[in-house]
């Protein structure tokens, strides 16, 4: 009965769907089309990089070498292998999904077991400063103060909840579980020609994800069915202070996290909005989520920590930025910042693939220089 029903609600959705698509043609073809654009100026220059970086760490061995050097610290602090401190490190710089990403590519790579996969993916994959400084700061709020409270709280709540989840799949201890036979190192020409190619795969099916998301989200409005569930929402949750127009914000920042962030602009309580926003970032978005569960696949990873890490990470975001606002929350925007929005919106793929390109590089002769270092005093 339990199947009967899903596979009825499963067919009502898409007729529902097909049909907004045949009432709305124009709409939702430019829906399509903003996508696309999205994907060209933003998407694709600032991850293919980074995926490129993170499956070169890790195929060259760096990763592992890099990890021996910081096992002290991710063992007692995460209960995690050193070499775990790539996807973090990577997480934290190149943005959703990359360090989603380096954790699959880490486990079947034989850098981690199951259960050190497993709680990885609970706090690695996080926003980049990129878009939290440029987008929502500078964007959304025209304040470099209000972007740097909200990458702090957002990496500590990322911290907090790794912490949190290091004792997850204690049954088996990590000295103990079974790893993946890890293969030698490949040579660079090998795994350079491995990284582009696996890379630019990932990054087309994260486009995909994109562009149906700013669809769904598009026919979500044109059909009245997210303004109606956020009156829903707004009438259940008015004793708290949510109205429908905060609910629509929230729900559409738990489908899609830049269309969410965006409706915070010019929001009329500063200290809510910038909670929200935080939530958002810490969540993730259901875009974000599918593009993580596209790269799980067939690894045999559960996928249970992952929603429970992204929600435990959005509300302690927004708990710890609430409690702040009143310290470090600005009185007014800052006007220079606002004048910066118009060069974010500017930039064009070359610049922005040029950016990311060189943040890369940077990142891997870091990791390089590093695991070399470490080798030659243990020699």
């Amino acid at each position: 009965m339990r199947q009967r029903v899903y596979d009825a609600l499963v067919c009502l959705a898409m007729a529902a769907m097909a049909t907004a698509l045949i009432l709305f043609p124009r709409e939702t073809t430019q829906a399509a089309k903003d996508g696309l654009t999205l994907c060209g100026n933003v998407i694709v220059p600032s991850l293919f990089p980074f995926f490129v970086l993170s499956t070169l760490v890790v195929e060259t061995g760096v990763s592992r070498r890099f990890g021996r050097l910081l096992e002290p610290i991710m063992r007692p602090l995460f209960n995690v292998g050193g070499d775990c401190v790539t996807p973090m490190v990577l997480g934290f710089i190149g943005g959703y999904p990359v360090g989603a990403k380096t954790v699959i590519s880490l486990y079947e790579s034989g850098g981690c077991t199951k259960t050190e996969a497993e709680r990885l993916l609970s706090f690695c994959n996080n926003s980049g400063p990129a878009f939290i400084f440029g987008v929502v700061g500078a964007g959304v709020f025209a304040s470099g103060r209000i972007g740097l409270l909200l990458y702090l709280a957002h990496c500590a709540a990322s911290i907090c909840v790794g912490v949190l989840f290091r004792k997850w799949g204690s049954g088996a201890a990590p000295s103990k579980a079974k790893r993946a036979v890890r293969p030698k190192p490949k040579p660079f020409a090998a795994a350079f020609t491995e990284s582009v190619r696996s890379s630019f795969q990932s990054t087309v099916n994260i486009c995909g994800f994109v562009i149906f998301f700013t669809v769904f989200i598009k026919m979500l409005f044109l059909t009245g069915a997210l303004p109606a569930l956020a009156r829903g929402i707004g009438a259940l949750l008015s004793p708290l202070g949510m109205d429908a127009e905060w609910a629509e914000r929230l729900l559409t920042g738990v489908i899609e996290i830049s269309s969410g962030v965006w409706t915070l602009s010019g929001a009329r309580e500063l200290t809510a909005s910038v909670a929200m926003a935080a939530f958002m970032l810490g969540w993730a978005g259901l875009s974000v989520h599918s593009q993580v569960l596209s790269f799980i696949g067939t690894s045999g990873l559960s996928v249970k920590t992952y929603i429970l890490g992204k929600l435990l990470q959005g509300l302690l975001s927004a708990g710890l930025v609430f409690a702040l606002s009143r310290v470090l929350l600005p009185s007014a925007p800052a006007s220079y910042l606002a004048e910066q929005v118009g060069v974010f919106t500017r930039v064009g793929f070359v610049r922005a693939g040029a950016i990311s390109c060189v943040a890369a590089l940077i990142m891997f002769g870091i990791f390089a220089a590093a695991s070399r270092g470490h080798a030659k005093t243990r020699d």
